[in-house]
């Protein structure tokens, strides 16, 4: 019995550290689309390959919108979770849709 609870434990320990490792990252940023002009704001959940910059966010976040007809015009903030709710009225339905 004592060694199932040491695996259960090393198992806990491993998915915490694993989560700790990999803490969210998103970004807000503003995009259009043509013919008729629509713009939005949104909010989207980043890699962490792209959270090391604006730039290095932008081509993710151009490609991922992209599938529905949107042109990324500028990405105006990377943040962690706590920025979140402050966000989530403002991107509407383009909060974490992509």
């Amino acid at each position: 019995m004592s060694i199932v609870r040491i695996i259960l434990a090393a198992s806990l320990v491993s998915v915490l550290a694993a989560s700790a490792a990999s803490a969210a990252c998103y970004a807000d940023y503003k995009a259009k689309r043509d013919n008729p002009l629509r713009l939005h704001y949104g909010v989207i959940e980043l890699p962490d390959a792209a959270c090391a910059s604006q730039k290095a966010a932008r081509p993710e976040i151009a490609r991922r919108i992209a599938g529905d007809g949107w042109k990324l015009l500028n990405v105006l903030s990377i943040f962690g979770p706590e920025g979140l709710e402050n966000r989530k009225e403002s991107a509407g339905e383009f909060f974490l849709r992509y």
